[in-house]
């Protein structure tokens, strides 16, 4: 029995992102990003139970793939989608250009780009117990909050920045590259909890705390930049030998 359970945080996690994908498809970004942010809680879990029951499979790392390929690729494909195509229906200096018309879709190359690194991961022995790359939860989390930045926000640079095609255009092509390139990233995964183990995750769930509190939704891209950070900080330190990479 205890061998379905990984399995059954996985189904929920794509069932979280199919519901989160029709949200998006109606225009209610606010429940896609709730959806997705479950699917990403039922996502670490499944990883959890399987290392905690000791039943891990291959058959699990492809489903787990698959899961967050929806949760994590294709919705905020389709939000960077939809906020692209916003732009083009307001901007009425490009509403008859032909080429404008086609921008939109741009914002799939991030499904794309997950899918590549999702592949990857399966067969990398290196990310065993810390991250080659942006993990695509983590890119999913930084488009998902975009929407929710521009809806609740105070700071009108700070909406206008997020609504902008170009801060989107970019937004695709940057987190496109971070998710497939060679840069270490440490992993919210802990199998100790003491101090010197563990000081960047501390440190890390502590100010992403703080931020949270006085920030709110908008608080969520900045953590995403701030994981970034942190873990190139770690790896210029340590050049020898990366974070705690296995292989």
């Amino acid at each position: 029995m205890k061998r379905y359970i990984p399995n059954l945080f996985t189904f929920l996690n794509m069932g979280s992102g199919l519901i989160a994908l029709i949200f998006v498809f109606q225009n209610h970004f606010e429940y896609a990003a709730l959806f997705v942010f479950l699917g990403i809680f039922f996502d670490f879990f499944d990883g959890f139970f399987a290392r905690m029951f000791k039943v891990q499979s291959a058959v699990g790392l492809q489903l787990d793939s698959l899961a967050d390929m929806i949760t994590s690729g294709v919705v905020p494909g389709a939000v960077v989608f939809f906020m692209l195509q916003m732009n083009v229906n307001e901007n009425l200096l490009f509403a008859d250009s032909r080429w404008y018309n086609y921008l939109p879709y741009l914002g799939f190359v991030l499904t794309l780009a997950a899918g590549y690194r999702l592949a990857k991961f399966n067969v990398d022995t290196r990310q065993t117990v810390s991250f080659i790359g942006v993990p695509t939860p983590a890119m999913s989390i930084f488009v998902l909050s975009l929407p929710l930045v521009a809806m609740h926000s105070d700071i009108q640079i700070l909406v206008h920045l997020v609504q902008s095609t170009d801060f989107l255009i970019a937004t695709v092509f940057v987190f496109s590259y971070l998710m497939n390139c060679e840069l270490p990233l440490f992993a919210l995964k802990f199998k100790s909890f003491d101090w010197q183990s563990n000081a960047e995750k501390y440190v890390f769930m502590g100010i992403s705390i703080l931020l949270l509190i006085i920030l709110g939704v908008t608080a969520f891209p900045l953590l995403i930049i701030l994981y970034i950070l942190i873990s190139t900080i770690l790896f210029w330190l340590n050049k020898q030998k990366p974070l705690d990479y296995q292989g």
